[in-house]
């Protein structure tokens, strides 16, 4: 693995070897004695585009079998993992695919959370974050697909989402 230094090394074999591909800072801090070379190696890495960053503490480990560097992973877990199963769900044509109320398969997923907002292009796949409140996002169902849980609109309230669409 040309451009990769021996610490790296070990920590991206330790990650793929647990089969941790997304994972926290405090996870990979027994490796380092000072924070200041653990946040370097994090940079190092994302240079690298070895890992992606998910929000500020939490990243993505693209796997070494990966050809070119380009990797996915299910829309609705990365969803998940950006927001630590909290205060989002997944909505719009997205759900209504999931719910199958619709045939078309969507371009973007749309996730409506209290804490950001704006388009952002995460392993492949475009986000659209909304901004909704507290409430809404607590009448969200909780579904999993893998072992793996995600937030997602009720049935009812997409159902209702398409009618004020047509």
């Amino acid at each position: 693995m040309k451009g990769l230094s021996k610490k790296e090394i070990e920590l991206i074999s330790e990650l793929e070897f647990n089969k941790k591909y997304y994972f926290k800072r405090e996870d990979i801090a027994h490796h380092f004695k000072k924070r200041s070379q653990l946040n370097h190696t994090i940079h190092k890495l994302l240079q690298k585009k070895r890992i992606i960053s998910l929000n500020r503490n939490k990243y993505y480990l693209i796997p070494i079998k990966a050809k070119r560097g380009k990797w996915a992973d299910n829309p609705f877990i990365i969803a998940d993992e950006i927001f630590d199963g909290k205060d989002y769900f997944i909505g719009g044509w997205a759900a209504a695919n999931y719910w199958q109320l619709t045939d078309q398969i969507p371009m973007k997923i749309e996730v409506y959370t209290t804490r950001r907002q704006g388009k952002y292009n995460i392993l492949n796949t475009s986000f659209i974050f909304r901004r909704t409140t507290k409430k809404r996002t607590k009448s969200a169902v909780i579904k999993k697909i893998a072992n793996l849980c995600f937030r997602i609109q009720s049935k009812k309230d997409t159902k209702r989402w398409i009618k004020s669409r047509i």
